[in-house]
């Protein structure tokens, strides 16, 4: 089977590899014709700032996002920081997946840690809602691409746990984060038959890194699927067969990527495109 997305082509059976959910393998055989002209409507998560003095709260999201998924052949819709649960399940029914984006850190207190000197914790709004967003995407099976801190919440909210401070808890790694260059870079080693595997090839790999925490470890029911040479985990994948979920540590929305990581999100919109057909004809 041949399918083509954003003008890539994707063959193969779209199947496991090495116990990976790569995509679907229900679909093998399938004409996608009709799902590929019908756009996937994808949400992402919006960032909060609270009211300062005479400035008033505001919602915020970077650009790369929206302009990367359209890119990928689908549409954006941003989703406010809600508190409602009902609200978001309202949402989340008329949505293909959900895309949740970086930003600052998580609060570690809330997994029994003691809050680190050097976190820059996200809102306390914001991080409510993304806390409730995952869960109801979790417990919907909605496709999910969480990047940064987005991948990290993904991880803890599924039994997985968090380095606090890279530098102290792994003080033999690489730099992963450094204030005086915007630029800076690491290379990636990826799982054979991943979908990580399947957007970068064999090629060496160089990603943008801009983080102090790091995923230590993965949630069950999934795999770490990229890892920088120093071993921290850069990417994991689900390996559940009923649920298309992964996540990326490094940010390919920024416009510093590479071309090759504007297929993090043609391979998810993908996915999400394939699971809409799987609910149609289950």
């Amino acid at each position: 089977m041949v399918s083509r997305v954003s003008g890539q082509t994707f063959a193969g059976d779209f199947s496991q590899h090495n116990g990976l959910f790569v995509l679907p393998r229900q679909t093998e055989g399938l004409d996608l014709t009709h799902e590929l002209r019908v756009k996937p409507l994808i949400g992402i998560n919006a960032d909060y700032r609270a009211a300062r003095k005479e400035f008033p709260a505001f919602s915020y999201l970077s650009a790369g996002y929206y302009e990367s998924i359209t890119k990928a052949g689908a549409i954006p819709m941003v989703i406010p920081p809600l508190l409602e649960e009902d609200d978001l399940h309202r949402l989340l029914d008329v949505l293909d997946g959900v895309v949740l984006g970086g930003g600052a850190d998580l609060d570690p207190r809330r997994e029994g840690f003691m809050l680190h000197p050097a976190s820059r914790l996200l809102d306390h709004r914001r991080e409510e809602s993304d806390r409730m967003l995952v869960r109801l995407v979790a417990e919907r099976r909605i496709p999910l691409l969480g990047i940064g801190c987005g991948m990290q919440l993904l991880n803890v909210s599924q039994g997985g746990n968090l380095f606090l401070h890279i530098p102290e808890d792994l003080p033999h790694a690489l730099p992963h984060l450094d204030e005086s260059d915007p630029h800076h870079r690491h290379t990636l080693v990826v799982e054979k038959g991943s979908l990580m595997e399947r957007v970068y090839g064999e090629s060496e790999i160089r990603v943008n890194s801009m983080h102090h925490m790091a995923v230590d470890a993965v949630a069950p029911g999934f795999a770490a699927t990229a890892r920088c040479p120093d071993g921290v985990v850069e990417a994991i994948e689900s390996t559940m067969d009923d649920w298309f979920a992964m996540g990326v540590q490094f940010h390919p929305e920024e416009d510093r990527g590479t071309k090759l990581d504007i297929c993090v999100f043609e391979q998810f919109m993908l996915g999400a495109v394939l699971n809409r057909r799987m609910r149609m004809v289950a």
